[in-house]
């Protein structure tokens, strides 16, 4: 059973990527595999990263679980062009952490309350490379 719900997760993180990669001017047939998509979404630790992205616009979530009251976020991230927005919420749905990705900064969320946070990324014809990881603290 575990096996199962976590391929499950993974899959429905890949088709919440894709659709967030694919950008409103593409063909629908368009291969996913040039983003190169990957997240690992564990308890305490969220980390998203796709490569080649272009022209990608929308936004995306995931409901992450931090067994504690921060966390610190490491950005690694390129923009070509564009914009995109993480924006963490605690489990009171109060906004613990807003910022554009950058290349390169580590810095914390505000106190929040523990249990299952939503992170959202917001992109705004977004192009480049996005990575970035959030940790418990």
């Amino acid at each position: 059973m575990f096996g199962s719900r976590r391929t499950a997760t993974r899959v429905l993180a890949f088709a919440s990527l894709a659709f967030l990669f694919t950008g409103c001017g593409e063909e629908p047939s368009a291969p996913l595999a040039q983003f190169q998509p990957e997240v690992t979404n564990a308890t305490d630790s969220f980390q998203a990263q796709a490569t080649g992205v272009t022209g990608a616009s929308g936004t995306v979530s995931y409901r992450w679980v931090n067994t504690g009251t921060r966390a610190t976020i490491n950005h690694s991230t390129t923009t070509r062009g564009g914009s995109v927005i993480l924006t963490i919420r605690d489990a009171a749905n109060t906004v613990v952490y807003t910022r554009a990705l950058s290349p390169s900064l580590n810095e914390p969320t505000t106190v929040g309350v523990s249990g299952t946070w939503t992170l959202q990324l917001t992109t705004d014809n977004y192009a480049g490379t996005m990575n970035f990881r959030v940790q418990k603290l």
